[in-house]
């Protein structure tokens, strides 16, 4: 049931903005190193359309059945939490010297929640996508990309680096891709699976620890450069260090802040790796690189759950070729890399032993690699 301010609605524009999966590169994007994400065939659709006043602007959720309802010139960080993503885009719009007016947006997703698909990049880059094709504010791709990022830092609390708004907003069908998280420098290579499918399986746990533990592992990172730089003082982040220069400083680091480097170092080689890998066609490599990636992130970076590594563990008992868990941890999604005459078996065996563990009904999810944030063009223009 739409809200009383909905009962005119007409829509002038809509916005498809997609989730994202990354193959590889987890927790390097803010440490400036390289990942592998893609947007998925999955998105959030937001209708547009200016309203008749200067400063109210009505936003409605209909998988939540929520209204927000806020004031140009007066608003803040709300309490509940999906309405931060619209009023942080607005917040670092309105920083940018743009002007908006008031707007009507109806919001529906096809994006699960807490799934580690980064459904929050997807909204806040779909609503700065539509406001600045509504109200012609000029701004470009990365700057769409630079100020849904900030949106996340500054009204939801979550600093997150720069890869789920670029892969939101620049990825391209049927590609990868291998992004350099320092210079914003990409290049997109086939997404050439083979027989192979790329299969999420969601856990349907999102442990409260993910957002406060999130930004914990970026401040040890910070914390870990600084007692780097007493030895090399050119070091600005993780991504300036290689493996000799770390090992120099293992008597001055603290356990844990040594593992957190040397997982980055560890994983930024693999993405590299990766890449090459898909490039040529050895599948089997880039499986095994998953699989290492996710072992770095259990034991290394400590943010994976015991729900997710009975997925992993599941799919090396079936001899998947590769597994990890995917996003910023503590639940969400695994990223399997299966043969697709294998996916149906797969998942109904693997869905029966995970309900019998855990009492949770899993979700699979197949996805393809798809286009950035991009307007809907309707039939009738």
């Amino acid at each position: 049931m739409f809200p009383e301010a909905f009962k005119n609605f007409r829509s002038s524009l809509s916005v498809a903005s997609p989730g994202r999966i990354n193959l590889i590169g987890e927790h390097t994007d803010y440490n400036l190193g390289f990942v592998l994400p893609t947007a998925i065939d999955r998105k959030i659709y937001l209708e547009f359309s200016e309203n008749s006043s200067d400063n109210i602007c009505n936003v409605f959720s209909e998988d939540l059945q929520a209204h927000l309802e806020f004031d140009l010139r007066n608003f803040r960080i709300s309490h509940t939490s999906w309405h931060n993503y619209i009023l942080g885009v607005v917040s670092e719009i309105q920083k940018s010297g743009k002007q908006l007016k008031g707007f009507d947006c109806i919001i529906r997703s096809e994006l699960p929640f807490g799934a580690g698909l980064s459904s929050s990049a997807a909204l806040e880059c779909g609503m700065a996508s539509g406001l600045n094709q509504l109200f012609r504010l000029g701004l470009s791709k990365n700057e769409i990309v630079e100020l849904s990022m900030l949106a996340e830092h500054n009204y939801v609390g979550t600093k997150c680096g720069i890869m789920d708004q670029f892969a939101s907003v620049m990825s391209r069908e049927g590609k990868l891709i291998f992004l350099d998280c320092r210079n914003l420098e990409a290049a997109y290579i086939p997404a050439d699976f083979r027989k192979h499918r790329i299969l999420l399986l969601n856990s349907m746990v999102s442990h409260q620890l993910a957002e406060s533990e999130y930004n914990t592992r970026r401040q040890q990172c910070e914390q870990a450069v600084k007692v780097i730089q007493e030895r090399f003082p050119e070091v600005s982040s993780l991504r300036d260090i290689n493996f000799n220069q770390l090992e120099q400083c293992a008597d001055i680091l603290s356990k844990v802040l040594l593992k957190r480097a040397t997982y980055v170092l560890e994983e930024n080689l693999r993405v590299q790796k990766a890449v090459e890998a898909i490039t040529a066609g050895d599948l089997t490599h880039f499986g095994e690189l998953m699989y290492q990636s996710h072992d770095g992130l259990k034991s290394q970076y400590e943010v994976s759950c015991k729900e997710i590594d009975f997925l992993v563990d599941s799919a090396r008992k079936y001899n998947i070729p590769g597994a990890r868990m995917m996003g910023g941890g503590f639940g969400g999604c695994t990223i399997n890399l299966i043969e697709e005459q294998d996916v149906e078996t797969f998942v109904a065996e693997v869905s029966k032993a995970y309900f019998k563990e855990y009492h949770i009904n899993l979700k699979a999810i197949s996805v393809l690699p798809s286009e950035g944030t991009s307007l809907i063009t309707r039939k009738d223009s």
